[in-house]
């Protein structure tokens, strides 16, 4: 997490935020099942901060369901992925812009691996757009 100023720490999440966010690398650097044991707890603190303080981490808990649907695309497990991609738009959906762009192309790349190719090219086609309205 940047530090922007000697407030950051007491800032309410902080430090939780950062802890999910070290889960977030640390996951990155195992492969196999303690890579998705990691992802999972990274997800469960996240859904803890997200209902202890609603309206505040969506998009942090959108980025860790991104991050895992992608582990488990790695995985080939397919359809375990799926859901947590569509999660990530729908709870990106209400923000907008990049967030939601990366939870729609996340979920294009699992649906073009689960070979339903039209719904996949749909959720790129809205990536897309969504992409070109930010610019």
């Amino acid at each position: 997490m940047t530090r922007n100023g000697p407030d950051d720490a007491t800032r309410k999440g902080s430090v939780e935020t950062a802890e999910i966010e070290g889960l977030l690398a640390f996951a990155a650097t195992r492969r196999g099942k303690a890579r998705l044991n990691v992802m999972s707890e990274a997800i469960a603190k996240c859904r803890a901060l997200v209902r202890k303080s609603p309206g505040q981490h969506e998009v942090l808990l959108a980025h860790c369901l991104r991050t895992s649907s992608r582990m488990l695309l790695d995985e080939r497990r397919l359809t375990q992925a799926l859901p947590a991609a569509q999660e990530a738009v729908a709870l990106t959906r209400r923000c907008g812009g990049p967030p939601l762009a990366a939870a729609l192309m996340c979920l294009g790349n699992v649906l073009e691996a689960l070979n339903r190719f039209s719904e996949a090219a749909a959720a790129m086609a809205e990536a897309d757009a969504v992409i070109g309205k930010s610019d």
